[in-house]
C-alpha cells in the first residue's frame, strides 16, 4: 500500500514541500513547517490491523522494524528505502513502574519513560535516526549535503554525532562554551564532530546555526526541522503499546525548546484520528523557574509570549529561553487541555534524588516533571487515582556531578532533604559495626516515614 508524508504550513494547508527539499520554514508565514501524512490512506488499514502489525514487529531482529521508531516506519517516513535507514535500535526502552515510588510520590499509578536507556542517553536518538536517514537518502540521490549541523545544550549534540558517524556524514556541533556536562561534552568528540565551544548560552548557539545552515551543504539538525519530530512522537505511541494499548489520564514531560511536547501530541493525535485510541490524554509541560517562557505565558492564557534570559539551572538541557516551537506547543497543549508547571532548583534536585530511592538514577530534567507532579497534586489539577507517564528524557549517567554535588550538600541554595554521602572510617570492625547499626536503624525510621 502508497503512503505518503510532505512538510506543510502550519498556517496553510495548500502550501506543501517535498520532504527532500531543504526547507525549514514557510516562505509566506515565517513559521515552522510540520510533517504531514496522508491521513485517508492510513485509514485502509483497520486499527486493530495497525495494531497487529505494530506488535508483530515489536523488538524483533528485523531490520530496521525491530527498533522502537521503524517498526512504525508507515507513520513515520514511508518513502524512504530500508538501504538508507541508520538506527541503532533506537526506542522499545523501559516503562518503568514500582511499588515503592508510587508511595514515596502519594501516587496509586506513575509510570516513567525511560528514554535515556537509548543509545547515546536520551530521547534526541528517536529523532535524530529520522534525520540523518533522510539526509543520507537525500545524497545518495544527489543532494550536495557536506555536513549536518546543531546547536545543542548536550544530548542533541550526542544524538547526532553518533547517528552522522554511523551513516558516515560530518557532523557539526554548537555548543555553550561551560554549560554542558563532560559526559555529553565527550560524546561528540569521541564519534568525531567538529566541535565548536561558543561563548554563549544555548539560545546564542541556536542563532549562529540557523545563519550558518542558509548554506544549503550543510543541513539543520535542531527541532525546529520537523523531521526530527517525526521520530520523536513515536514515544507517546510506544507508551500507549506498552499499556496494552490504553491511554493513561496524564504525560508530565520536561519543555525546554519544546518540540518533545509537540512530538508527543503528534503521535497520541495520530493513533486517535486513526482510531487506535478513543480518548486523549492530559499533557503537562514542567519547566525549571530558571528558564520559564512558556509557564509565564500559560499564566496568562497564551495571550502572549515574550523570551526570557535563561539563567543557569541544573536542568542544563533544558536552560532555554527562547523555544523556537513555541507555536506549536501551544497548539499542541490548547489540544490536549494542557498545562503548564514550573520547579525551582531545591525542588527538581530534591524530587530527583526521591525518585531514586526507588531504583531509579534520575536526571535532573525529569527531576523537574517529578516535582511539577507534586505540585499538580497539590493544587488538585491531579487526583490520587490518575494514571501518570513521566517522559525522562536523559540518563542520569550523564549528570553524575549533579548527584555528587547534592549528596555531598554543595549545591547552593538547594537543602538536600535525601543526602546520602558515603562514612569514612578507620578499616575496623568494630567502628564497622558501630556505623552500620547506628545507620541501618536510622535508615529503617527514615524509610518507614517515607513510605
Amino acid at each position: 500500500m502508497s503512503y505518503k508524508a510532505w512538510f506543510q504550513s502550519i498556517d496553510n494547508s495548500d502550501e506543501r514541500y517535498d520532504l527532500n527539499e531543504i526547507i525549514y520554514r514557510s516562505p509566506e508565514s515565517g513559521k515552522l513547517l510540520e510533517v504531514t501524512h496522508d491521513m485517508e490512506a492510513l485509514k485502509d488499514r483497520s486499527p486493530q490491523a495497525w495494531i497487529r502489525l505494530f506488535d508483530e514487529r515489536y523488538r524483533t531482529s528485523r531490520f530496521p522494524y525491530g527498533s522502537g521508531v521503524w517498526g512504525k516506519k508507515e507513520w513515520v517516513l514511508p518513502n524512504i528505502k530500508d538501504e538508507h535507514i541508520v538506527s541503532m535500535y533506537e526506542g522499545n526502552t523501559n516503562l518503568f513502574r514500582s511499588d515503592r515510588l508510587e508511595k514515596l510520590f502519594d501516587q496509586n499509578e506513575i509510570w516513567v519513560k525511560l528514554c535515556g536507556n537509548s543509545h547515546t542517553g536520551s530521547f534526541k536518538d528517536l529523532g535524530m535516526t529520522v534525520l540523518v536517514s533522510q539526509v543520507k537518502s537525500m545524497m545518495a540521490e544527489g543532494q550536495p549535503i557536506k555536513a549536518i549541523a546543531c546547536a545543542s545544550t548536550g544530548d542533541t549534540s550526542a544524538a547526532l554525532a553518533a547517528y552522522a558517524a554511523n551513516a558516515n556524514i560530518q557532523s557539526v556541533i554548537l555548543l555553550p562554551k561551560d554549560k554542558v556536562t563532560i559526559a555529553q561534552l565527550i560524546q561528540p568528540i569521541a564519534n568525531g564532530a567538529l566541535v565548536l565551544s561558543l561563548d554563549t548560552d544555548f539560545d546564542g548557539c541556536m542563532k549562529v546555526v540557523q545563519q550558518l545552515t542558509k548554506d544549503k551543504e550543510i543541513y539543520l539538525a535542531n527541532s525546529m526541522n520537523s523531521l526530527r519530530i517525526e521520530g520523536q512522537k513515536t514515544v507517546g505511541i510506544e507508551v500507549v503499546q506498552q499499556l496494552d494499548w490504553k491511554v493513561p489520564d496524564w504525560f508530565v514531560i520536561p519543555g525546554g525548546n519544546l518540540g518533545n511536547v509537540t512530538a508527543l501530541g503528534n503521535g497520541l493525535l495520530m493513533m486517535y484520528e486513526l482510531g487506535i485510541i478513543q480518548k486523549l490524554p492530559r499533557i503537562c509541560v514542567a519547566q525549571t523557574q530558571k528558564a520559564n517562557p512558556l509557564y509565564l505565558s500559560y499564566m496568562k492564557k497564551f495571550e502572549e509570549f515574550k523570551a526570557v534570559q535563561a539563567q543557569k539551572t541544573l536542568a542544563s538541557a533544558i536552560q532555554i529561553g527562547d523555544p523556537v516551537s513555541i507555536d506549536k506547543a501551544i497548539k499542541t497543549l490548547k489540544r490536549f487541555d494542557g498545562v503548564v508547571e514550573e520547579a525551582t532548583e531545591e525542588e527538581l534536585a530534591n524530587a530527583a534524588c526521591l525518585a531514586d530511592k526507588s531504583g531509579l538514577l534520575t536526571d535532573p530534567h525529569t527531576g523537574v516533571a517529578l516535582a511539577a507532579m507534586k505540585k499538580m497534586r497539590k493544587k488538585g489539577l491531579l487526583q490520587k487515582d490518575d494514571s501518570v507517564v513521566i517522559v525522562s528524557t536523559a540518563h542520569g549517567l550523564k549528570f553524575i556531578d549533579f548527584k555528587v554535588r547534592y549528596h555531598k550538600n554543595e549545591i547552593d541554595n538547594v537543602t538536600p532533604e535525601y543526602m546520602n554521602g558515603p562514612v569514612e572510617l578507620s578499616a575496623d570492625i568494630e567502628s564497622v559495626k558501630r556505623v552500620v547499626d547506628e545507620r541501618i536503624n536510622t535508615n529503617i525510621k527514615k524509610n518507614l516515614q517515607d513510605g
